[in-house]
């Protein structure tokens, strides 16, 4: 998925039984790149050339989870949490637009969702473009 020169610690792919699980307790109509990245690496780590700079990717059965005990509902409504930075930020899909979902960065340490979200990229495909590429190579 990733060509050699991208930085990307890769886990195992997700099951299908683990991707259909979280398919259906979504609740929306992620993008179908999304679960060839899981299918792909079921979890992971790898660079990001923009702010937050990192990517740790939740495996399905862990944003299945989750999703299902409504870890972020009560903070972070309107979004669906698919990893964080390793650093004090989740990457999530913002859905509180249409679709295609734009990628954001949430500042965990702040509830003021006015200040504490960023956009990384307009729609999952041109965020997988950016994972695995160092700063220095943009």
């Amino acid at each position: 998925m990733f060509s050699p020169d991208r930085t990307w610690f890769r886990n195992p792919g997700a099951s299908n039984d683990a991707l259909q699980s979280l398919r259906v307790v979504a609740g929306v109509n992620l993008p179908v790149e999304y679960f060839e990245l899981l299918e792909y690496s079921n979890g992971g780590e790898g660079s990001l050339p923009i702010s937050p700079f990192n990517l740790c990717l939740d495996s399905a059965e862990d944003a299945t989870n989750n999703k299902v005990e409504k870890i972020y509902e009560e903070f972070f409504p309107g979004f669906f949490v698919f990893g964080g930075s390793g650093g004090g930020d989740f990457i999530a899909f913002d859905l509180r637009s249409s679709e295609p979902w734009p990628i954001v960065a949430i500042d965990m340490t702040n509830i003021n969702l006015a200040e504490s979200v960023d956009l990384i990229a307009k729609d999952f495909p041109t965020f997988l473009a950016l994972i695995g590429v160092e700063k220095k190579d943009v």
